[in-house]
């Protein structure tokens, strides 16, 4: 099995997998008991936090969370105020806006390009127009750094586009989604809120964080002992060791991964030259593809390359039926959205297995 849909997930680095076998194996100490074992646990977790906060702002808090979906939803739902995001989001966003619409907070999800980027300006903060892919209201823009959030995916998870992030925007906060980007590209300045997950960075499932700038206040998303400030829930020791050991990784092989994403980038684009990549050519992050060709048959395609692992979308919406949010959004049609293919790769993906891979994927698209 060729492995491309990095985008969905990334192989557990074997360095992580090491970190978190003692604390799953022998160490079994709750990190916020205050005995011996759990003091020793409690050592573990902040290094860990450490590792993470080394690759994010400084000035900020790193607080783990249960993954990205629950730092987003804690976000959103621990702020006040209008909520400006983009058509292109995550569902993670795109859901807990719609749900704080329904609650009858104001949301403005504004349209993109058809490269797939749009920079949000001051004057389209809080607009209060919460259907997606519609202009906005013009309406002033309101002021107060904890009246309104603008959410702003940094890297794109389908298409790969590096979004404009705004810098706190007419007084708003600003959270940055930046799960794909974290590690890969350079955080934003001028943030308030960054969500980040393990298993997109080569670490485990079920472990990710929200990084909170300092003064930023949030109301708590989930109650019941407050262990990480603002956040309950007993923290794993395994988990956190696990994404710790991940994110110190993704600096220390930083150059190195980069170069050969690049190398994969330029085999994929010239082995699939005459598709139509979707997204931004030039501002994107080249770990990521996303490519249609006209008459391919997506279903049929992926059961003949059932030992090439690529997706047809968004992963977090499959078996949904519905074409890609993120493809409709820059214009594509139904149909055209239904000709695309995402291809994703990295630090464990070769050379020779990507140019294998991607015979195989053109072979079965000119059968037909």
């Amino acid at each position: 099995m060729t492995y491309l849909d990095y985008q969905a997930t990334t192989p557990l680095a074997p360095e992580a997998f090491d970190a978190m076998v003692p604390w799953l194996r022998d160490q079994h100490g709750n990190p916020h008991s205050a005995h011996r074992e759990g003091r020793r646990a409690k050592a573990a977790v902040e290094v860990a936090r450490a590792e993470v906060a080394a690759l994010l702002p400084a000035g900020g808090r790193v607080v783990f969370t249960s993954g990205a979906t629950e730092a987003l939803n804690w976000a959103i739902k621990g702020t006040r105020g209008p909520v400006t995001t983009l058509a292109t989001e995550h569902a993670a966003v795109l859901d807990t806006v719609a749900a704080e619409a329904r609650g009858g907070r104001s949301v403005t999800v504004l349209p993109v390009e058809g490269d797939g980027l749009r920079s949000v300006t001051p004057a389209e903060v809080g607009v209060g127009d919460d259907r997606a892919g519609q202009e906005p209201r013009a309406t002033p823009a309101f002021a107060g750094a904890t009246e309104g959030l603008v959410a702003v995916m940094l890297v794109n998870n389908e298409i790969g586009v590096l979004q404009p992030v705004a810098a706190r925007a007419a007084g708003a906060l600003v959270l940055c989604d930046a799960v794909q980007g974290y590690g890969r590209v350079p955080m934003p300045d001028g943030v308030d809120l960054v969500a980040v997950s393990a298993h997109k960075i080569h670490g485990p499932k079920g472990i990710g964080a929200l990084w909170v700038r300092d003064g930023v206040e949030l109301a708590p998303l989930l109650h019941g002992g407050d262990q990480e400030g603002g956040r309950s829930g007993t923290l794993s020791p395994a988990l956190c060791a696990g994404f710790g050991r991940a994110a110190a990784l993704m600096a220390e092989r930083a150059v190195a991964d980069a170069a050969h994403v690049e190398r994969l980038w330029g085999i994929a684009t010239e082995r699939l030259r005459g598709w139509t990549i979707n997204g931004s050519v030039e501002q994107r992050y080249r770990g990521n593809l996303n490519v249609r060709r006209a008459g391919l048959d997506v279903g049929r395609l992926m059961s003949e390359c059932r030992d090439v692992a690529f997706s047809a979308g968004s992963a977090c919406a499959s078996g949904s039926g519905r074409a890609s949010h993120v493809l409709r959004a820059i214009g594509l049609s139904e149909a055209e959205a239904r000709l695309s293919i995402r291809l994703g790769w990295g630090r464990y993906t070769t050379e020779a297995e990507l140019r294998q891979a991607l015979d195989r994927l053109v072979a079965a698209a000119d059968r037909q």
